[in-house]
């Protein structure tokens, strides 16, 4: 052995023979005041000699299991789970086996089928292996607290004692989750699809060569740790825009989340990849229409608060005649399907509508998974229960959306293209109401 490694153990040894034998004076005096104080009881008829037996002997055993452990020398004990047991009878018993349809929809915002059918698009994500210290959430069980989380508004406290779980593993299943429905769903379900049946959507709806509508939405948050003034928005809570381009059924097909509150939605709408590919004429197929003496490629539909482009009508503003009205009309009509699939998003998903509890790096991600689960909910058919949007409403309420300043920017291509449809839909030429 080198002589440092020789220094080092007789150190150490030395270290640990002056903790034991100091543990041992402190437990000798200890025992002295006991019997002591054991003797007195016994001469006073409290106590008898077996019990101060007793007692002696649990000190002699507490003390020697202490001096092997600072030895280094641990007993081979059966080692127990750690973690507090909590009941988890409600979720295997109750929701597993008894919950009709009715009530998962009610709870989950889905049947249970189309739950399962979640499960296993997520099981290779989100499986865990179990440990010596305690036993690995199911996929299922895992899926259901982040769900029954964010169609809430309950605390993390709440949702735990629901299924019997700490208020932690609620946290870390909602991010665990909601990484796994962006990473594996994301590209699957929020897409643009068949962009013929949308525009065809669009045409039955009054708005010809239509392939969406675009909006932005705030997600109330918690104080941001840094750069807080940039979330505060034009009603003065903090927020984070959620930007969203919607197909005639109210699915998203393209979405932007993650810009401060303070943000104009024009500036966010600048600095999208879906704003590159209609500039450039990417994102759609190139199929023209033509209006009047006017070529009109596939549009997207905005409020005020977007540019007039050529791939992006937008209304008249201002003093408005019967042939712009009627314009707004057609536009307005077709528009309102953006701002219903927001409804319906926070509706289902409530914890959009109060501050989002988790940190600011993860609610993105959130806000995407509730997306995702819009469009899967869409998809399958889930029904949206009466109830649902009173409730939204209520607990909107006290976030209410900022409005948007009007901004003029338009080209001369554009304002053509939507002059020629005002004149369309006044003659009669265009698609009807």
């Amino acid at each position: 052995m080198e002589p440092a490694q020789l220094t080092a153990a007789l150190m150490s040894t030395i270290n640990t023979t002056r903790i034991i034998l100091q543990y041992m004076q402190h437990q000798d005096l200890q025992n002295q005041a006991r019997r002591r104080r054991q003797r007195w009881r016994r001469q006073s008829g409290h106590e008898s000699d077996e019990d101060m037996d007793t007692d002696f002997s649990k000190s002699t055993g507490h003390r020697n299991l202490a001096i092997l452990v600072a030895m280094g020398q641990v007993p081979d004990v059966e080692r127990r789970v750690w973690a507090r047991e909590t009941s988890t009878d409600w979720w295997d018993r109750i929701v597993l086996q008894v919950w009709d349809d009715s009530q998962w929809l009610q709870n989950f915002r889905m049947r249970k089928g189309t739950f399962m059918e979640l499960c296993d698009l997520l099981s290779p994500a989100l499986k865990r292996q179990n440990t010596r210290m305690r036993a690995a959430l199911t996929v299922e069980k895992r899926v259901a607290i982040a769900l029954w989380k964010l169609a809430t508004p309950d605390s993390y406290q709440l949702v735990g004692n629901q299924f019997g779980v700490g208020k932690s593993t609620v946290g870390a299943a909602v991010i665990q989750v909601a990484n796994a429905i962006t990473q594996v769903l994301l590209r699957k379900l929020v897409t643009l699809g068949n962009v013929q049946a949308i525009v065809d959507g669009f045409a039955a709806m009054g708005f010809p060569n239509c392939g969406g509508a675009i909006d932005g939405t705030h997600i109330p948050i918690l104080v941001p740790e840094h750069q807080g003034t940039e979330y505060i928005n034009r009603k003065g809570y903090f927020s984070m825009v959620l930007q969203a381009l919607v197909d005639h059924k109210g699915r998203f097909t393209n979405i932007n989340v993650g810009w401060p509150g303070r943000v104009h939605d024009a500036r966010i709408f600048r600095n999208t990849t879906l704003f590159k590919g209609l500039q450039q004429g990417t994102y759609f197929p190139d199929q023209k229409i033509t209006v009047g003496d006017v070529e009109m490629p596939i549009v997207i539909l905005g409020d005020p608060a977007y540019p007039l482009m050529p791939w992006l009508m937008k209304p008249y503003t201002g003093s408005l005649d019967r042939s712009q009205e009627l314009f707004n009309y057609r536009l307005s009509k077709c528009r309102m399907v953006v701002e219903c699939a927001f409804a319906r998003l926070k509706a289902r998903w409530r914890s959009l509508l109060t501050r989002l509890d988790i940190s600011q790096t993860n609610i993105p991600i959130v806000i995407t998974a509730c997306c995702v689960l819009h469009n899967l909910c869409e998809s399958k058919g889930e029904m949206f229960m009466a109830g649902w949007e009173a409730e939204a409403n209520r607990l909107a309420s006290d976030y209410a959306q900022p409005d948007t300043r009007a901004i003029r920017t338009a080209q001369q291509g554009a304002l053509r293209i939507r002059e020629a449809l005002k004149t369309s839909f006044m003659t009669g030429q265009g698609a009807m109401v």
